[in-house]
């Protein structure tokens, strides 16, 4: 990971009240989503995810059965067998990753599956969708994971 993105995520590691005020202060708006939503575009046109990877090396996604029948469909193995050598239920009863990194984690920061990756990397780190109040909690851990939820944190603070 290079430099500026671990300084982002130190910055969110030690501004965890000011990112916890964000909530209210979104609330009040009204904007949240369309606020947040604009940022992710925004700070997305200069993050490269293939120069961090910080989510696959350290954050593991829940699979869905769908999930599991594709990568075993492109892995060309049972789905059983998809699961006996990937996966484990985790305390929730969810179908994890056996341990992190990513299996399918290139050296490269490349994802060997990525056409057929799981829906939540899909969807990570979730700043582009609707509700974004209803998963604040979420996005406030993943700035401490993203450097670009940590950039959008950094905005929304500087904003006041």
């Amino acid at each position: 990971m290079i430099d500026s993105y671990q300084n982002e995520i130190k910055w969110a590691k030690s501004n965890t009240k000011k990112v916890k005020s964000l909530e209210k202060k979104l609330s009040k708006t009204g904007r949240s989503d369309l606020l947040i939503n604009k940022l992710h575009e925004e700070v997305f046109e200069d993050v490269d995810c293939l120069k961090c990877a910080n989510c696959c090396k350290t954050t593991g996604p829940l699979l869905l059965p769908k999930d599991i029948q594709r990568l075993s469909k492109r892995l060309k193995m049972p789905e059983k067998q998809f699961v006996d050598t990937f996966l484990r239920v985790d305390e929730d009863g969810d179908h994890v990753f056996q341990s992190m990194p990513c299996p399918f984690l290139e050296d490269d920061n490349k994802c060997a599956v990525y056409e057929d990756r799981p829906k939540a990397c899909r969807a990570y780190p979730h700043t582009d969708q609707k509700g974004q109040l209803d998963i604040f909690a979420i996005t406030r851990k993943n700035a401490r994971i993203c450097p670009a939820v940590s950039r959008i944190m950094q905005i929304l603070v500087s904003m006041g």
